[in-house]
């Protein structure tokens, strides 16, 4: 293995990353998040993006959380903002706060059908789907844009040709990266990124790595978003769901693989689900050649 040990940087390689948490609905919940954000802003990511309920649900909370990593920390938010639930002139209205809060990233997602909901219908009033919602971002003020990508094709595309098709509307309506949804097998990426490159596309599409904790929760959430979990996954975990240290040991060193594997390949940005548990995210920054940035301007 390259370098001699698990998931070491390839030498002259650089590492970029984004973190992405969820806000919190309880005094606890709210907590862990801070302690989470704390302790992992000196890795100064390239920005850290809070997620956004279906249906609107955390609005509000979502805008409290990217406000006060504003006003708290060094951190560059970037807020996920839907279609679902909301007229233009609603969604307008909140992303024209967003400006003015200072934020200046967006994540704009078509977002998931509100509970009780088995499809997707866009608002009367609203952006029916994430190009749209690009495109009006856009022309309220002159917000940096990220949007999703799928690497197994989102589970309502009628092809993957369509799903491609879809992306690059996104991109064309003023996106400027997509960030994936995450996965499993490395090939899966990589294959996706050649496909992208053959249809024209050429804007940034970041990895999305969820270091997996609890798998049962992880194969539950994959069949909602259409995401393999490969056999071999399911053997490493397997025997361990009374045994959290191990589960956390196993899901560092297959997190940090994958990552070098991907650096094998040109990749250079990452995209890491923290579910708002910051210990296993800083571990594995770690294992990759991160440090804070303090330690680095000091050893300078």
């Amino acid at each position: 293995m390259p370098n001699g040990h698990i998931g070491g940087a390839l030498p002259g390689s650089r590492l970029r990353v984004s973190f992405e948490f969820f806000p919190p609905k309880t005094a606890a919940m709210d907590e862990q998040l801070w302690h989470a954000v704390k302790r992992l802003e000196p890795l100064a990511p390239q920005f850290v993006s809070v997620t956004y309920g279906a249906g609107g649900t955390t609005r509000e909370r979502t805008h409290a959380t990217v406000k006060r990593i504003v006003d708290d920390t060094s951190l560059r938010p970037a807020a996920h903002l839907t279609c679902v639930g909301a007229t233009r002139e609603e969604i307008d209205r909140v992303v024209r706060e967003y400006w003015e809060a200072g934020v200046r990233h967006i994540v704009a997602l078509r977002g998931d059908p509100p509970a009780g909901s088995t499809s997707y219908a866009p608002h009367p009033g609203g952006y029916a789907y994430a190009a749209d919602l690009v495109a009006g971002i856009r022309r309220v003020a002159d917000f940096e844009v990220s949007v999703g990508a799928y690497p197994e094709t989102h589970p309502e595309a009628s092809s993957p040709e369509a799903d491609l098709d879809n992306l690059r509307r996104k991109l064309d309506a003023g996106a400027t990266r997509a960030i994936s949804q995450y996965f499993f097998d490395v090939w899966t990426f990589l294959r996706f990124r050649d496909r992208c490159a053959k249809a024209g596309i050429a804007a940034p599409i970041i990895p999305g790595i969820l270091p997996v904790t609890n798998f049962q929760q992880v194969v539950k959430f994959s069949r909602m978003c259409g995401a393999s979990v490969p056999g071999w996954l399911a053997a490493l975990f397997d025997g361990l769901d009374e045994d959290a240290d191990t589960r956390r040991l196993v899901a560092a060193t297959v997190a940090a693989e994958q990552v070098r594997r991907l650096q094998e390949h040109g990749v250079e940005d990452f995209h890491f689900y923290t579910l708002n548990r910051a210990d296993l995210t800083y571990a594995l920054c770690h294992i990759l050649g991160m440090r804070p940035a303090a330690t680095v301007r000091s050893a300078a």
